[in-house]
């Protein structure tokens, strides 16, 4: 038997995007978006509604995606409850620290490990967001020994959009591009 929810958000895993811009003034800013995801080999689009963020993305044209992690579980929904207009100084309250991106004009929060630096190709119908992504950066903190990412060093969390909860991945369950070969 099955039940029927309706037209919902519930896909998971649903990525924590930490969304970075600089302001017109060269703050940097910082936001939670859980719906959005990878769309190509070098494309990454989000939803938002209308935020300092996308204000600054339209300006800039450019933005940082970190993902986020257990150990900054607080952090990350509280960049996400804030809005930078009525709390320009949530970045310092957060606790996060910023470095400018190499390729792209957009800081990169220097706590999360893993950053994707994007340039704004377009809006779509108002609020989706698509961006090329230019260069993936990560602390060597979550990279094995041949500089790889290791998610045994590295906790993503995952958006429980049902229950509104955090959840950080599990365990390696098997073999990508291998395992279905075992059907052949």
């Amino acid at each position: 038997m099955r039940k029927n929810f309706g037209a919902k958000t519930y896909l998971y895993p649903q990525p924590v995007m930490i969304i970075a811009t600089y302001g017109e003034d060269g703050k940097p800013n910082a936001m939670n978006a859980a719906w959005g995801g990878i769309v190509g080999s070098n494309e990454i689009i989000f939803d938002l509604g209308s935020h300092k963020t996308t204000d600054n993305i339209l300006k800039a044209k450019a933005f940082t995606v970190a993902i986020g992690d257990a150990d900054h579980v607080v952090e990350c929904d509280y960049v996400g409850v804030v809005s930078a207009n009525k709390a320009p100084d949530k970045m310092e309250k957060a606790g996060f620290t910023t470095t400018k991106s190499e390729f792209v004009n957009a800081p990169i929060i220097n706590e999360l490990p893993l950053c994707l630096e994007c340039e704004l190709i377009k809006v779509i119908d108002g609020n989706k967001f698509l961006g090329e992504i230019k260069n993936v950066s990560a602390d060597e903190k979550i990279l094995d020994s041949e500089g790889k990412i290791d998610l045994s060093k590295f906790a993503p969390i995952t958006y429980d959009p049902a229950n509104h909860g955090y959840y950080r991945l599990g365990e390696k369950v098997g073999n990508a591009f291998s395992d279905g070969k075992k059907l052949v």
